[in-house]
């Protein structure tokens, strides 16, 4: 196939030079003054629609409809009647820009101008036809014509970094190897906060949770601290309090606790060693108790000084650590949730336990309540020297049944740790205008590790109701979850103060069960887990000494 030569001396002109020529050819000084068109997907702009079109043109590439002086297959020809000629830059080109149907009154669509053939337009020529050669490109400008001062262009874009994913990827490509990527900073285990100062930090040992499971998940560790930062304190912990929480957190089954490693405990008492910047209400020798979520269970912690409270005249350190979150919680399901009042009945599960022993105290407080408390035979002494009036073994008993045999109404106040079966069981013992206050599952809890069957027993017998059953049986549920109120300092300042005055006034005294080093913490927690201790367990950072204690009492 025979194909032209374009003529001698022609050059294709720039990209710039010929949107030049193609906005002079439609009398505007560029085609963006071109108003916007109308198309069938939205709104169209010429300047959009042209270099599509020269792409085909460009780089000696010749159109995808024909030879010389053939359009584009699709393309509007350069007349609106249909006459077939060129409308671009004064004669037939390589290819006809997309906005010439736009200068010459044609378009897209169907009819004139369109690229649709018609009864009047010609046929395109056949391929191999003779190409017509283009106009040149006008001479440069005299030196003697004024230049337009020239604008600068801006710096190229920086290239862009590589992630270090692809570093492997690069030196398997080229020659050059690549560069080794950084080792991660090993991870630190919770611990007190370094100096602001950048002083050299004290090393101490704290109690870590390393993984979910048995009582081997939680070791002794050295830790380094720092000073405390602004608005905190620094104590010297002396006792710890092991609460039912952390039994449940170690397995998992607690959700305000950080995943592992992580420092557990809720409470703790010690004395105050150093102030942070802003604090005036704590002074360094003070003997204050510690609230938090998690992270006590250490020789020093860094604590807000808001989550510090002092201790009363005559309190022993491990009754300072007992104080805290059992009897915020006996208080507030009584008194707040329960609005416990004279000649009334209250059903205390687990009576022998950290919370039972606080709400037993706190309930000797009003006059004429009726207690009732479900424990184990070998407690049941125990248990009427602190006030039950009816213990219920419930291993070998219906504690149910037991209770309507002394009140056959049920009780006015029920509190339910337990979960599961035992709280429907708790809602139907109710009187008319009683109160069910849960604020456990302890029933999720069977061994050392998580038992996937306790946990879907205790879901099944979950107890459920809606509010139009609460309105026919005239009965209350509430929940409880102190871990959830850490943010609310007056709230729970207002019930430690009041349970410090009753402290003061020798109505209320936490009972110690057993006191506990650091490295014997397994061997606490399973006294807690299995049920034996009557009271609270305690934690030291060393052995208990005898004359240490009577020289504090």
């Amino acid at each position: 196939m025979l194909r032209a030569r374009p003529a001698a001396g022609w050059a294709p002109p720039s990209r710039s030079r010929r949107r030049s020529a193609d906005a002079e050819g439609c009398g505007l000084r560029s085609l963006r003054e071109l108003p916007p068109q109308r198309g069938v997907y939205g709104q169209i702009s010429p300047c959009s629609l042209l270099p599509r079109h020269r792409l085909q043109t460009r780089r000696g590439k010749r159109p995808r409809g024909g030879g010389a002086g053939q359009l584009p297959r699709g393309r509007p020809p350069g007349g609106s009647g249909g006459g077939g000629a060129p409308a671009a830059r004064g004669g037939a080109g390589r290819g006809v820009p997309r906005d010439a149907g736009l200068r010459r009154g044609g378009g897209r669509r169907a009819g004139p101008g369109s690229g649709r053939r018609t009864g009047g337009q010609r046929r395109p020529a056949r391929r191999g036809a003779a190409r017509p050669a283009r106009p040149r490109c006008p001479p440069p400008p005299s030196p003697a014509a004024p230049r337009a001062p020239a604008i600068p262009r801006p710096p190229p874009p920086r290239a862009r970094s590589r992630s270090r994913r692809s570093a492997p990827f690069r030196s398997a490509m080229s020659a050059e190897p690549a560069p080794a990527a950084a080792a991660p900073a090993p991870e630190q285990a919770p611990g007190p906060a370094p100096p602001a100062g950048g002083g050299e930090a004290a090393e101490h040992r704290a109690l870590v949770l390393t993984g979910f499971g048995g009582y081997e998940k939680v070791k002794v560790q050295a830790r380094r601290g720092g000073g405390p930062r602004p608005g905190e304190v620094s104590v010297r912990v002396r006792a710890c309090g092991l609460n039912f929480a952390d039994l449940m957190a170690r397995q998992g089954l607690y959700d305000r606790l950080p995943p592992p490693p992580v420092c557990p405990g809720m409470e703790c008492a010690g004395t105050v060693r150093a102030l942070g910047d802003g604090v005036r209400d704590r002074q360094v020798g003070d003997k204050v108790m510690v609230l938090a979520r998690s992270g006590l269970w250490q020789e020093v912690v860094n604590v807000p000084a808001s989550q510090t409270f002092l201790m009363p005249e005559g309190m022993s350190f491990e009754e300072a650590a007992a104080l805290l979150v059992n009897y915020i919680t006996a208080y507030m399901i009584l008194f707040d949730f329960g609005n416990l009042r004279p000649n009334q009945s209250v059903l205390i599960h687990m009576a022998a336990g950290g919370v039972g022993t606080a709400a037993i105290q706190l309930c000797k407080t009003v006059e004429n309540v009726t207690i009732f408390g479900t424990a184990s035979a070998s407690k049941h002494d125990s248990l009427k020297e602190s006030g039950v009036a009816y213990p219920i073994d419930y291993r070998t008993m219906d504690y149910a049944e037991e209770v309507r045999k002394i009140s056959p109404k049920g009780v006015d106040i029920v509190l339910d740790p337990l979960g599961g079966s035992d709280t429907s069981k708790a809602f139907n013992l109710l009187k008319p205008m009683g109160k069910l206050i849960t604020y456990g599952v302890a029933n999720l809890l069977t061994g050392q590790k998580k038992n996937l069957m306790a946990m879907a027993k205790t879901w099944w017998n979950q107890f459920s109701i809606n509010a139009l059953q609460l309105l026919h049986h005239n009965k209350a549920v509430c929940g409880y979850h102190l871990g959830y109120m850490d943010e609310e300092f007056e709230l729970v300042g207002g019930v430690v103060a009041k349970l410090v005055n009753l402290y003061s006034q020798g109505k209320i005294k936490p009972k110690i069960d057993s006191v506990w080093p650091f490295d014997q913490v397994a061997d606490a927690m399973r006294q807690m887990q299995e049920k034996k201790n009557v009271g609270k367990v305690i934690l030291v950072p060393e052995a208990p000494k005898e004359e240490s204690k009577k020289e504090e009492n």
